[in-house]
């Protein structure tokens, strides 16, 4: 009996100290649960750097940057050169905590036009843009949920290993998209459209298509919605899977190794390329 207490005082000593002194990168003391940096005119970037949080990003009226963790773990807010810094750090040990979910707001101003980037190890990130307009947006994923809605952007790139994106309203000049696994579903979208399909699920409903699409499906599933006015011409080529769409094609060529053919004039290029699964074009 002895012994057993004696055993569970050097793991409870252990993780106090683990708890209060030691983080993920190089083992810093906690941090800052909040903070705040001015956007001047210098700066064209906002990094958003996150881990396992649950993060919400706000545009508001405002002339700066500011961020409020809730929960575990410490946080940084600074400018570096033309850049505004946010980033999370959470505990090395943090053994009886798992479950805890801490929560980061991001408040960024609603007028803000230039660039963000947005990195997320695991967690999950809502931003509502609403009417904002974005010179850049790139999405970096680990894994986890994230849902954007109402963003105007020029170019727009995802990376996303894994996990679940959700996107209502992109209106873009440029998008591209890298899967390497998971399910990534867009309703509203309109611009170029570059997708990297390596494994999983990518959907994408357009309301316009006023531009080229080029999609290369390794393994999984691609589902394209078009707008009845759609106006394209089809190259689609398979090594082992299936194309189908449900326009009536004009030159229509099908065969075991693809699909080709056009609607209207064939306007807009849409390149298809899978190697093992199914491309749905309706």
């Amino acid at each position: 009996m002895k012994r057993i207490v004696i055993l569970l005082l050097i793991i409870s000593g252990l993780y106090i100290v683990f708890n209060q002194s030691f983080e993920f990168d190089g083992f810093a003391f906690e941090g800052s649960k909040d903070g705040r940096a001015a956007l001047s005119k210098t700066i064209d970037t906002i990094e958003i750097n996150v881990g396992s949080v649950q993060t919400t990003i706000i545009p508001e009226d405002r002339n700066d940057v500011e961020a409020v963790l809730t929960g575990k773990g410490s946080l940084i807010v600074e400018e570096t050169g033309n850049r505004i810094i946010v980033e999370t750090k959470r505990k090395m040990f943090n053994w009886f905590s798992f479950s805890e979910k801490s929560q980061l707001k991001i408040y960024i101003p609603e007028d803000y036009n230039r660039n963000i980037n947005i990195q997320i190890g695991s967690g999950s990130l809502d931003f509502s843009g609403e009417s904002m307009k974005l010179n850049k947006l790139s999405l970096d994923i680990g894994s986890g949920n994230v849902n954007l809605d109402h963003l105007e952007v020029d170019e727009f790139t995802h990376d996303g290993s894994s996990g679940k994106v959700e996107i209502d309203t992109l209106i873009t000049k440029t998008g591209t998209f890298d899967l390497s696994s998971g399910n990534l579903d867009i309703e509203h979208y309109t611009g170029a459209l570059n997708a990297d399909v390596s494994s999983g699920t990518f959907s994408v409903q357009m309301d316009k298509l006023n531009d080229s699409i080029d999609i290369d499906l390794s393994s999984g599933n691609v589902n394209l919605d078009l707008p009845d006015n759609a106006d394209f011409i089809l190259n689609g080529n398979v090594s082992s899977g299936n194309i189908s769409s449900e326009f009536p094609l004009t030159t229509t060529s099908s065969d075991k190794k693809g699909l080709k053919g056009a609607y209207g004039s064939g306007k807009h290029k849409i390149d298809v390329s899978v190697s093992s699964g199914d491309v749905y074009i309706f």
